[in-house]
């Protein structure tokens, strides 16, 4: 294996043409930024222009790395030292794996300093990112310490009415403990006050604005509405999700005797971007708030904080983006009442969402961008600029009924199906939602149709019932009782 190939696969590298004994500081920094953050390498006997140089004695180099990161940083990081030949030059390879027990500081000259990677450097962290290498070390998150504030001080009205809509069952004083959103000394946490009616947590805020035209404008004036919201999370949630639906708008197609419906957003997608931004967001930044900015053709999302363990969004494959949760406490409140999935899928489900879009293209696909203080979602509108006699119905989304030749779609068919149940509107609409959710491909009971279209438990078995009648839906076996998955009906 060439040293370029090593380069190549490390995420975050620096390269030394030489060790340099007497500033230890020079590449110490790097191994305590990377140790504090995702990992990374550094390569001795490269220049800064890769040019290989090689090193004269790199066994010595190496015992003198091994031994300047024993005496001069606390705690000493794990690392891994390989010696590499290549051309008839020699170079060591010093590998820093993330580490566990955070801060990792550099202790040499009589300083004790913990430090971080902003883009290509190595820098001194700040107040807040010690608090957050602290907690990490300590297997700790924000969201689980203990505030000021008692259980008695702050009112849960829309938490525990949510609750009791989405999951059937009331949300008990046993439960806040349980959940973790109130201390064994009965303080809340940091989740309990996020969750709170009127949470006392000024930041945890949401701006929403329909701007004018493409571009933020220079005034307010330019907005076409704009909403700044605060209060519970759960507050935030329906807040945001609810700006959106008012400030877009559904276009349809004919299609053989029935119609599509095309939103200018997947309903789903919106509202899985929504929940993430809220939930993993850093609330540990002061003076920055979600941000929702609705264009004429795009969506764009902004949360304070990047990736929670320091990746690049971008820079990573979207299909297996690890979950790794900032917030778990308020990660699992929001799971339990079906708002997400514990299993970490939404960058996936956001995609997916999109391209179960009858009037999807690639140009329009969502795109995600962080940095290490922020996170970016970018949702495009679907029917911006396509007139209505020129949208294509992807065509392995339609079928051909070839005894009265019409054309069809499985969305179409399940459409027509909903529309001929013996129910009113609004259980009608219910079922659509369900579908848009779930698809062919989920299995779903009456616990996850509560979640999701926010039904008691008893309405929800009559929904089941309704729909096998219609043939609608199919049982599975195999996974646990009562559990069902959209079919084909039969034309």
């Amino acid at each position: 294996m060439k040293l370029s190939d090593f380069i190549g696969e490390a995420t975050e590298y620096d390269k030394k043409e030489m060790l340099e004994e007497r500033k230890p500081k020079s590449w110490l920094k790097s191994v305590s930024a990377f140790a504090n953050g995702i990992g990374g390498a550094l390569f001795f006997g490269v220049s800064n222009d890769e040019v290989l140089v090689g090193l004269d004695d790199a066994k010595g180099v190496s015992e003198k790395i091994s031994e300047a990161i024993k005496t001069k940083m606390d705690p000493a990081p794990q690392v891994i030292l390989k010696i590499h030949s290549e051309d008839g030059k020699e170079f060591v390879l010093l590998q820093v794996p993330s580490g566990q027990e955070t801060p990792y500081y550099y202790t040499g000259d009589g300083n004790r300093i913990a430090y971080v990677r902003i883009g290509n450097e190595s820098v001194p962290a700040s107040a807040v990112d010690l608090k957050r290498l602290v907690l990490r070390g300590s297997n700790a998150s924000f969201d689980s310490l203990s505030t000021r504030y008692s259980f008695e001080a702050l009112a849960f009205t829309k938490l525990r009415s949510v609750y009791r809509m989405r999951t059937g069952t009331e949300l008990t004083d046993s439960d806040f403990v349980s959940f973790e959103l109130v201390d064994e000394n009965n303080m809340l946490t940091n989740a309990g006050i996020l969750l709170a009616d009127e949470s006392p947590m000024r930041h945890s805020r949401l701006f929403c604005t329909r701007w004018y035209g493409l571009d933020k404008a220079s005034g307010i004036m330019e907005a076409l509405d704009d909403k700044e919201y605060s209060g519970s999370l759960v507050s935030l949630l329906q807040n945001g999700t609810e700006f959106v639906k008012n400030n877009t708008k559904k276009r349809w197609k004919k299609v053989g005797n029935g119609r599509v419906e095309m939103p200018e957003y997947p309903e789903q997608a919106v509202h899985e971007v929504i929940v993430n931004v809220l939930i993993h967001r850093d609330y540990m930044e002061i003076g920055s708030e979600v941000h929702i900015d609705i264009f004429d053709n795009r969506m764009e999302v902004y949360s304070p904080g990047g990736m929670f363990d320091g990746s690049i969004v971008q820079e990573l494959d979207m299909e297996n983006v690890a979950s790794k949760r900032r917030n778990p406490v308020i990660a699992d409140i929001f799971s339990r009442m079906h708002f997400m999935e514990r299993r970490g899928s939404g960058f996936r489900k956001i995609k997916a969402d999109y391209r179960h879009a009858v009037n999807y293209r690639p140009e329009v696909e969502p795109i995600f961008r962080s940095t290490p203080k922020s996170f970016f979602a970018t949702l495009y509108n679907l029917n911006y600029k396509v007139p209505i006699e020129k949208v294509l119905i992807d065509p392995e989304k339609v079928a051909v009924d070839g005894e009265n030749m019409l054309i069809t779609s499985k969305n179409l068919l399940i459409e027509a199906a909903i529309e001929s149940l013996n129910a009113n509107k609004n259980t009608k609409e219910n079922v659509k939602k369900l579908y848009a959710y779930m698809r062919f491909d989920s299995v779903f009971g009456r616990n996850d149709i509560m979640g999701i279209v926010n039904i008691s438990i008893t309405a929800a078995g009559n929904l089941i019932n309704k729909l096998k009648e219609a043939g609608v839906i199919e049982p599975i076996i195999g996974q646990g009782k009562g559990k069902y998955k959209f079919t084909e009906p039969k034309k």
